[in-house]
C-alpha cells in the first residue's frame, strides 16, 4: 500500500492517562490537520528510539476528524471505549472496543470518530513492528491484551525497564497470536471525487432510506457513472459495497450488546430480512454471531 508524504511529526511528550487534552480546544467540527500541530493531534516523540514501544493516551470527541498521516514507526490503535472509522487508501475499518488495528510503519490512515472515543494506542519501532506484521489488519482484542495495553499506556515511560521490557515483550507475543476480524470495508483510490464523497456518506448513514438515486443526486453524478466507478475501483455494486457497511456497523453494534431487532430497524431493514442478510453474508445468524462472541468475553 503506497503511503502518501507527510510532514514529520512534533513532539510534546505524552498525556497522562485520564487526561483529556482535547476537551478544552476542539468542537466536534474540527478537523484536525496531517501537520501534527497541537496537543490532541501530536503523538509521542518517535525521533526518540531509547524505547522500543511509545505509548499514547487520548480523548476525543464524537464527530472529530484526524487527517490522514503516516508514522515510521508501527502502531497499534485501540478505543478503550468509543466507535471509529479509520480510514485508509484502500479500506475503511470500523473499529469498536473489542477490535484494534494494527497499522505497519508508513501505512497513511485518518480516524473519524463516531461516538466519544478514550484513545490508547501503542507505536512500536520499526524493526519491532516488522516481526508483528508487514498487513494492515484488524485484530480481535482479547482480555489479555487489553489489559497488556491499559497498563502499558499507564506505565507510560517512567523509569522501571524491567517491568516496561516485560510488557513489551508479552504486548508483541500476544500480537502474533491475534485473528482478523470482519470489519473492513473496501474504499476507492482513484481520484474521483463524486465517488469518494458517496462511499464518506454511505459510511455515516449506512441504512437503506437513501437509495442509489438519491446518493448519485447528492453528488452530481448519474447512476451509469457511478456504477461504473463502483465497479472499476471496488469490484461490487453499490449495493454489494453498502451492505459490507452495514455488515461492519451491525457487527459493531452486536459486540456492544445492541440486540439484532434494534440493529435491523437502524439499517432500515425487517428482522427477518436483515438476518438473512447477515446470514448470508457471513455463514451465521446475528443471534448466534452474538451468542459466540459473548462466550468468548467479546461482548459488553
Amino acid at each position: 500500500m503506497a503511503a502518501a508524504q507527510s510532514p514529520q511529526a512534533s513532539s510534546d511528550g505524552l498525556a497522562q492517562p485520564g487526561s483529556n487534552p482535547c476537551a478544552l480546544v476542539l468542537k466536534s467540527t474540527d478537523i484536525i490537520p496531517s501537520s501534527g500541530h497541537g496537543p490532541c493531534f501530536t503523538p509521542p516523540d518517535l525521533t526518540d528510539t531509547t524505547h522500543l514501544v511509545q505509548p499514547l493516551s487520548r480523548t476525543y470527541p464524537s464527530g472529530m476528524l484526524i487527517a490522514p498521516h503516516h508514522h515510521e514507526w508501527g502502531q497499534l490503535l485501540y478505543a478503550q471505549s468509543g466507535l471509529m472509522w479509520v480510514d485508509t487508501p484502500g479500506a475503511a475499518l470500523l473499529v469498536p472496543p473489542q477490535r484494534a488495528v494494527w497499522l505497519p510503519p508508513r501505512v497513511t490512515h485518518g480516524i473519524r470518530v463516531v461516538s466519544p472515543l478514550e484513545m490508547r494506542n501503542l507505536y512500536l519501532r520499526a524493526e519491532l513492528a516488522m516481526s508483528v506484521g508487514l498487513e494492515l489488519e484488524v485484530l480481535e482484542v482479547s482480555k489479555l491484551l487489553r489489559e497488556l495495553i491499559i497498563r502499558r499506556v499507564a506505565l507510560g515511560n517512567r523509569p522501571d525497564p524491567a517491568m516496561r521490557d516485560a510488557l513489551d515483550n508479552l504486548l508483541v507475543l500476544e500480537l502474533r497470536e491475534l485473528r482478523s476480524a470482519v470489519l473492513k470495508v473496501p474504499m476507492p483510490v482513484g481520484g474521483d471525487r463524486r465517488l469518494r464523497n458517496l462511499c464518506e456518506t454511505v459510511l455515516d448513514v449506512p441504512g437503506l432510506a437513501m437509495s442509489f438515486e438519491q446518493h448519485a443526486e447528492s453528488v452530481g453524478a448519474s447512476t451509469r457513472t457511478l456504477a461504473r466507478l463502483f465497479h472499476a475501483e471496488l469490484g461490487l455494486t453499490f449495493t454489494e459495497w453498502r451492505r459490507q457497511v452495514q455488515l461492519a456497523h451491525a457487527v459493531a453494534a452486536l459486540l456492544e450488546g445492541d440486540s439484532v431487532g434494534a440493529i435491523a430497524a437502524r439499517l432500515g431493514y425487517t428482522l427477518s430480512s436483515f438476518s438473512e442478510m447477515f446470514r448470508r453474508s457471513l455463514g451465521i445468524a446475528p443471534s448466534a454471531y452474538k451468542h459466540a462472541m459473548a462466550s468468548r468475553g467479546f461482548v459488553r
